[in-house]
């Protein structure tokens, strides 16, 4: 004979405090997601990724816990309905998800969805033509409440960077061995603006995300082009001994600092998106493996697409206001 269980989690907690995220973490799905035709006409077939979920909500103080098996019926609602329908945005599936969450959980008012993947990226070596392969980490997140879904895309991304503080300084001792040598100061200037000179290297990781309300209008591919293409060179899981020296040469002719990287992005989302509104919120961080110091390097901005554009236009009213706020808060 069935007997009725007793519902626990609706019951009142002994410590009558709200929780603002509570969820399930490190739930593994595959995701498939639908790519548009090639330019020959020919389909192409879907990407498939094997993503790693983050699933919260909110709990009121009043309530002992959450249904967690909702959340996981969800969840595998939603990656059903994406490889049974054309998905073609990560964030999307997010924001389902998020929305689905919220409908289900009446004692919630907001519900979030986190999504992490590795994509695999088909590319050429960039001397030797070598077809290779590389992988890039995507992100995708939404958070739903009753005034809309807000919905993040975006990537993390290796790259190699070049401290041009080290490099100015093997510049200086090139140019006087080069005076003692006899070499002319302008043969010696022209040699140097030629020959980059070394610069202490790192691996560097660039992340790049998107933000806004519901589907950023922004492909997923040139987000990584602008993530990537911030460092001082790309790098590439094949290198032959050309692609070696195209990699090393280009990345000492464009010795960048951890800031650098951080304020090329900026400059390189408001070229390449330039349609976004300006309430679209952009996080951009660069954080770099030193080789020559025990720590590392880290640079971080979340803007708005306005202040972004005011900022880069040289707009001498938002920089005073911006100056004006730092003080503030210090």
């Amino acid at each position: 004979m069935s007997h009725q269980l007793p519902d626990v989690q609706a019951s009142q907690p002994d410590v009558t405090v709200g929780l603002s995220q509570v969820g399930v973490t490190g739930v593994e799905k595959l995701v498939k997601v639908a790519r548009d035709d090639g330019a020959d006409g020919e389909p192409r077939r879907p990407l498939v990724l094997m993503a790693e979920f983050e699933v919260f909500v909110d709990l009121p103080g009043g309530r002992k816990g959450i249904d967690m098996s909702r959340n996981m019926q969800v969840i595998d609602e939603v990656l059903e309905a994406a490889v049974s329908e054309p998905t073609y945005r990560v964030e999307e599936v997010c924001g389902d998800a998020a929305e689905r969450l919220l409908a289900k959980h009446d004692y919630t008012s907001t519900a979030e969805v986190r999504m992490t993947a590795e994509l695999v990226v088909r590319e050429d070596t960039p001397a030797s033509g070598l077809g290779t392969q590389s992988t890039v980490d995507i992100i995708a997140s939404a958070v739903a409440t009753d005034d809309g879904t807000h919905e993040e895309v975006g990537a993390d991304v290796d790259g190699m960077t070049v401290c041009p503080c080290s490099q100015g300084m093997s510049a200086s001792r090139a140019r006087d061995v080069l005076t003692e040598l006899g070499v002319d100061d302008e043969t010696t200037e022209a040699f140097l603006d030629r020959v980059p000179q070394p610069g202490h290297s790192q691996r560097g990781h660039a992340l790049l995300t998107i933000t806004s309300e519901g589907s950023p209008n922004v492909d997923l591919m040139d987000v990584i082009d602008i993530a990537r293409d911030s460092m001082s060179a790309r790098i590439y899981n094949l290198a032959k001994r050309p692609d070696e020296d195209h990699m090393t040469y280009h990345a000492h002719a464009n010795a960048r600092f951890v800031e650098d990287c951080v304020r090329a992005m900026a400059e390189g989302v408001v070229d390449r998106f330039d349609h976004l509104d300006d309430d679209v919120v952009v996080h951009m961080r660069q954080s770099n493996d030193e080789s020559i110091h025990q720590h590392n390097a880290h640079a971080e901005r979340e803007v708005t697409m306005g202040h972004l554009r005011s900022e880069l236009n040289g707009d001498r009213r938002y920089h005073g206001e911006h100056a004006a706020g730092r003080a503030n808060d210090d």
